[in-house]
């Protein structure tokens, strides 16, 4: 796990771009438009350039281009007919696949050129629905594959935090138009997943709200003293992996032994809240299941 790939399985590939392995052996077959290495036990591996190679091709097939078409062109023609056929409905696949790339061969130019493309279109708030959460998504199901290592999404995790850090900023020296309440954000004790809180930060200062921002692993007690300086508080806690499922209930209910009152909210957001015991909760506690669901809240 470690190890950092740069020669992938057919079932790497089959991760990485969508294509079953079956249909990629079919097309290796019939039109040659992979050429593998091979093990001595006869097991296909395959390079970079493949893996590009692939990512392309898939683009051009799912836009209406037959396989036996495109097994007809010259090695430098697809690459070059992606970038013609790039449009607003085929932006979103095509960076994707992009940043994979970036991903893959720890490309920081790459990733800084195909973000540029789209900020120059689209709004930062577009780009991280439509692109980030979408790839942060898959990356999630890539890591549990084996198909990426931990470096590999350490590596795009932190070019994707850098951008939201510059957004976030932009909003930070403008003057909040909405005073009836504060958003201090946090993460559970041992949780470091910090993109979706972070992201979530973005979107409450864009709705003109005063947020404190506290990160990952902030202790209960630490909470409490927010309600010394603010007086309408709505507590953000963003949980990936952490509290486990068998102290879940039992932090919820310490959170609002120590938080809740009449001028106090709790928001919960992340994988771990389709766990939570949803019958019994105070009125004041909210539970949502998706960053655009919290988001069309505030």
């Amino acid at each position: 796990m470690n190890n950092v790939k740069n020669v992938f399985s057919i079932k790497d590939l089959e991760n990485l771009s969508g294509i079953k392995a079956h249909t990629i052996r079919i097309w290796e077959k019939r039109y040659d438009i992979l050429q593998p290495m091979r093990t001595d036990t006869n097991i296909r591996l395959y390079d970079l350039a493949s893996l590009q190679k692939l990512l392309n091709i898939t683009l051009l097939h799912d836009y209406g281009y037959k396989i036996s078409k495109i097994a007809t062109y010259p090695q430098e023609k697809i690459p070059s007919l992606v970038r013609e056929i790039i449009s607003s409905k085929t932006a979103k696949s095509h960076a994707i696949s992009e940043f994979k790339m970036a991903m893959m061969n720890f490309d920081q130019e790459l990733f800084f050129n195909t973000y540029n493309w789209l900020i120059a279109e689209k709004s930062f708030k577009e780009i991280f629905h439509q692109v980030f959460i979408p790839l942060m998504n898959e990356l999630g199901l890539l890591w549990q594959s084996d198909t990426i290592t931990p470096a590999h999404e350490h590596f795009i995790s932190y070019l994707i935090k850098q951008k939201l850090l510059i957004n976030t900023e932009k909003l930070q020296v403008l003057k909040q138009t909405k005073n009836d309440k504060v958003f201090v954000l946090s993460l559970p004790m041992n949780e470091i997943h910090e993109l979706g809180l972070m992201y979530l930060n973005y979107e409450v200062l864009l709705h003109g709200y005063k947020t404190i921002y506290l990160g990952e692993s902030m202790p209960i007690e630490n909470l409490k003293d927010l309600k010394k300086h603010f007086n309408s508080i709505v507590y953000v806690s963003y949980m990936t992996v952490q509290p486990e499922r068998d102290i879940l209930d039992n932090y919820i209910q310490k959170m609002s032994e120590e938080l809740l009152d009449d001028n106090t909210e709790l928001w919960y957001i992340g994988r771990m809240v389709e766990f939570i015991k949803k019958d019994e909760l105070p009125e004041k506690i909210t539970i949502f299941n998706s960053i655009s669901e919290l988001v069309d809240w505030i």
